[in-house]
C-alpha cells in the first residue's frame, strides 16, 4: 500500500514538474492613467491601448531568450494626482514590473520619472508633453510624442499666421501641462509677430469661468487658447458662448478628444476649435491608423478618444526591445530601447534621441464639424 501511495506521489511531482516546465516565463508591464476623476474618459481609453498591445502579444505567441512570453498587465489608476502618481509608480516598482507605460499626465509623469529611475525601470509615456520629463537626465525615460515646445509653438504660430488672431487670450488650468504648452503658445504668438492681450488661469477641477471670460470679453478677442483638458475645455467654451464671445478656440492634444463636443453641450460652432494632437500619419500609414481604430471599436465597442494608438505603440516597442536584447530584464533590454530607430508604429515611424525624446515628432491639427473631428493638417 505504501509503495503504491508512493508510486502516486512520484507521480503527481512528474506531472507537476512537466506543468511548471511547459508554463510561460511571466512578464509583467505597467500601464498607469487617470481612471478615476474628470478625465477618466482618457485615462480608459489609454488602458485600452495597453490592453490591445498585451492581449494581441499573448494571443501571437512572443519568445524572449528562446523562452515563450506570457504577458501581464498591472493597470494602475492615478487619477492625474502627483501624490498618487508616485505612490502607484512605488507599487508598480515593489510588484517588480519589468517596464511602465504611462503616466499620462506630465505632472504625474514628471515624479513618478525618479522612482522608476532608481529602480532602473525603463518607462514610456505615450502622452506627457512639458519638456520636463525628459530634461532630468534619466536614462530610463521616453515618449513617443512631440513635446510642449513643438505643441504649443506649432499652434501658436497658426494662431497668428493662418487665424489672423488680432487679440489673442491665453488661459492655463497651472498643472504641468497646461501651464507648460501655454507658455509654449504665448513664445510663439509673440516671436510670429503676434500680442497677448489678456492672460487667466484656472484649476484642471473648475467648473465656473465667469469672472476669467469676463475679462477676456473685455479685450474682444478673436483667439482665446486654453491649456488643459476637455473635462474643463467643454464647460467653458459653453460659457463662451453664453457670454457672447464668439472667439477661435485652441488647445493642445489634452483638449483634442472625442468626447469635447458632448463636454461643450452643443456650443461649438463648426471649424471654431483648433486644435492639435502630438503625433501623425499620413499617406501609406493612414491605412493601420484606421485599421487600429476599427479593431478597437470592435474589441472595446468605444472610439478612439486621443493616446490609446500612442499606449499601444509604445507597449509594443518596449517588447520589440527585450525580444532584440534577448532578455525582459530592463538593465538587458534598456540599451537597445534607447536605441529604437526606425520602428514602424500605427502612429508613424519611431526613434529616440539621447534624452528619450522621439525625433522628428509630427503633429496634427484637427478641427470640429458637427461632433465629428476632421483632420486640417499633419505639421513636423
Amino acid at each position: 500500500m505504501q509503495v503504491k501511495f508512493n508510486a502516486v506521489v512520484a507521480a503527481a511531482a512528474l506531472l507537476i514538474a512537466g506543468t511548471a516546465s511547459a508554463q510561460d516565463m511571466v512578464v509583467k508591464i505597467g500601464h498607469v492613467g487617470p481612471t478615476s476623476g474628470g478625465i477618466a474618459h482618457l485615462g480608459k481609453d489609454n488602458e485600452m491601448g495597453a490592453r490591445m498591445a498585451i492581449d494581441e502579444l499573448n494571443a501571437k505567441g512572443v519568445s524572449i531568450g528562446g523562452k515563450k512570453v506570457k504577458f501581464e498587465l498591472l493597470a494602475e489608476d492615478d487619477a492625474g494626482d502627483p501624490k498618487q502618481g508616485t505612490a502607484v509608480a512605488q507599487k508598480l516598482v515593489d510588484s517588480k514590473v519589468m517596464g511602465v507605460i504611462g503616466h499620462l499626465n506630465s505632472g504625474t509623469s514628471i515624479p513618478a520619472s525618479k522612482i522608476y529611475s532608481d529602480a532602473g525601470i525603463p518607462q514610456i509615456s505615450p502622452s506627457a508633453t512639458n519638456p520636463k520629463f525628459t530634461r532630468n537626465g534619466y536614462k530610463t525615460t521616453f515618449r513617443v510624442v512631440a513635446d510642449d515646445v513643438h505643441l504649443g509653438g506649432t499652434l501658436g504660430r497658426y494662431a497668428v499666421k493662418e487665424l489672423k488672431g488680432k487679440s489673442i487670450a491665453v488661459i492655463d488650468d497651472r498643472t504641468a501641462y497646461g501651464q507648460g504648452v501655454a507658455e509654449e503658445f504665448a513664445k510663439a504668438v509673440k516671436a510670429s509677430g503676434g500680442a497677448i492681450a489678456e492672460q487667466q488661469f484656472t484649476t484642471d477641477k473648475a467648473t465656473d469661468f465667469t469672472a476669467i471670460l469676463t475679462a477676456i470679453k473685455a479685450k474682444k478677442p478673436d483667439v482665446v487658447f486654453y491649456g488643459g483638458m476637455d473635462a474643463v475645455a467643454g464647460p467653458m467654451i459653453r460659457q463662451m458662448k453664453q457670454l457672447g464671445i464668439n472667439a477661435k478656440f485652441m488647445g493642445g492634444d489634452g483638449i483634442c478628444s472625442g468626447e469635447l463636443p458632448k463636454l461643450a453641450a452643443g456650443a461649438m460652432a463648426d471649424g471654431q476649435v483648433v486644435c492639435a494632437e502630438a503625433g501623425g500619419v499620413e499617406g501609406e500609414q493612414k491605412a493601420g491608423m484606421e485599421k487600429f481604430r476599427a479593431d478597437f471599436k470592435k474589441k472595446f465597442n468605444a472610439d478612439v478618444q486621443i493616446y490609446a494608438p500612442y499606449v499601444y505603440d509604445a507597449t509594443m516597442v518596449m517588447v520589440d526591445a527585450m525580444v532584440k536584447a534577448g532578455s525582459a530584464e530592463p538593465a538587458k533590454y534598456l540599451p537597445v530601447l534607447a536605441k529604437t530607430s526606425g520602428y514602424k508604429g500605427v502612429t508613424g515611424t519611431i526613434a529616440f534621441d539621447d534624452k528619450g525624446d522621439v525625433k522628428n515628432g509630427a503633429l496634427t491639427l484637427f478641427t470640429y464639424k458637427g461632433d465629428k473631428r476632421e483632420q486640417i493638417a499633419v505639421v513636423r
